[in-house]
């Protein structure tokens, strides 16, 4: 099985609002960015990529927790981002039964992140040079 096959398998398996939350977000991501790669990592772990990690999916008994690999480097003027604020690269949404995500400024989090990991790449790439 591929990455999105096992994305889709987990997603079936939750069979309960993590299920529906999961697939929810997981549409956004790919409308914001129609050439992310999915992959799954981590014991388990959706993973969403484009010039590095964006964010990963994780499922809880409570929360469905998206986490951005370099959260802390993004504008958030939404405020989405409520869980592990304390720390110096990720950033994360933790999303409880019943919460909605706002599409909009989620899908420009998602651009945002793709941004960062596409200037930092080319910022490698010329020092190599």
């Amino acid at each position: 099985m591929n990455a999105s096959e096992l994305i889709d398998k987990r997603i079936a398996e939750l069979g309960d609002w993590r299920g529906e939350t999961l697939k929810r977000m997981r549409k956004l991501i790919k409308e914001a960015d129609p050439e992310v790669v999915e992959e799954w990592k981590y014991m388990g772990t959706p993973v969403w990529s484009h010039g590095g990690m964006l964010c990963t999916g994780e499922s809880y008994k409570a929360i469905v927790k998206l986490t951005f690999a370099k959260g802390a480097s993004l504008k958030d003027p939404a405020k989405l981002f409520n869980s592990s604020l304390e720390g110096k690269v990720r950033r994360a949404i933790d999303i409880h039964e019943g919460e909605a995500v706002d599409a909009g400024a989620f899908k420009a989090l998602i651009r945002g992140a793709v941004a960062l990991n596409t200037s930092v790449a080319k910022a490698k790439r010329k020092r190599a040079k």
